[in-house]
């Protein structure tokens, strides 16, 4: 038990959710590390537990349900509570649209879809046996306010994100439960490294370019880093946002406007 509240973070072994992490462990709270990659969630919870005492892991898939209710119960039982849970993980699908096959889309549905109600199906359940009730915060995209090409099946998930965020908002009001979500831009991260190379496929273009032409539009000039999108979380999980929910809030340096 500890005296500290707790968050959880799912896709935390690298690239934003550790970003996130580390900077909620440097806000004071006790960290439930998740990943399905056990290699890198145990690498990336030995660096935490060098830097902070409170640091819990969970292997897990956040498409299965059960391990989501795992995840939780492993908070309470090490920390006490659930008071910030972040919906981090996702993955990508770069491809024209007449090339989407049957498994592709059906595997990215079930990450960035499927995770995110099993992870606020979980978490809601625990907050709302909370007085403090908690925050849930989820990660949409840019795509999930403007869809993009060859990364159509990516923008219907973060598009689908930002309806569950709106409408878990106003049913778990009334428990003192907010609901949020973050919508990155073009974030220096092993994720976009992947989307670069499968870009340059399609486009006929060199390795690094996709990146670079995407990066153009930024109206700051410069490409996201994974503290960008953590100090913006910190927002979410902080009394300052108590009065936010239902909200899917663009953190990308200027690319979308709406």
């Amino acid at each position: 038990m500890t005296n500290s509240k707790v968050a959880v973070v799912t896709g935390s072994g690298q690239g934003i959710g550790k970003g996130i992490a580390e900077r909620l462990a440097q806000d004071g709270f006790a960290i439930i590390l998740s990943d399905r990659n056990g290699e890198v969630l145990e690498q990336t919870t030995k660096e935490f537990k060098n830097q902070h005492d409170q640091v819990a892991s969970f292997i897990g898939d956040v498409s299965n349900p059960a391990d989501q209710k795992a995840l939780v119960k492993t908070a309470v039982d090490q920390f006490g509570s659930v008071d910030v849970f972040v919906n981090n993980a996702g993955i990508e699908l770069v491809c024209p649209f007449e090339e989407i096959a049957p498994e592709n889309l059906e595997n990215i549905f079930r990450i960035n879809v499927f995770g995110v109600v099993y992870g606020i199906q979980a978490a809601a359940e625990q907050m709302k046996t909370q007085e403090t009730g908690g925050k849930i915060i989820n990660a949409c995209s840019i795509a999930g306010h403007q869809a993009f090409d060859m990364l159509s099946a990516y923008s219907a998930t973060k598009f689908a994100v930002r309806a569950f965020t709106q409408a878990t908002a106003k049913e778990y009001a009334k428990y003192n439960i907010t609901v949020n979500a973050y919508c990155p831009g073009i974030v220096g991260t092993s994720m976009w490294d992947r989307i670069d190379e499968e870009m340059v496929k399609y486009m006929g273009l060199q390795k690094g370019e996709a990146f670079k032409k995407y990066a153009e539009g930024i109206a700051l000039g410069r490409t996201e880093e994974p503290t960008d999108v953590a100090d913006f979380v910190s927002y979410l999980a902080s009394p300052g946002s108590n009065y936010m929910t239902g909200q899917s809030i663009m953190i990308d340096g200027g690319i979308v406007f709406n």
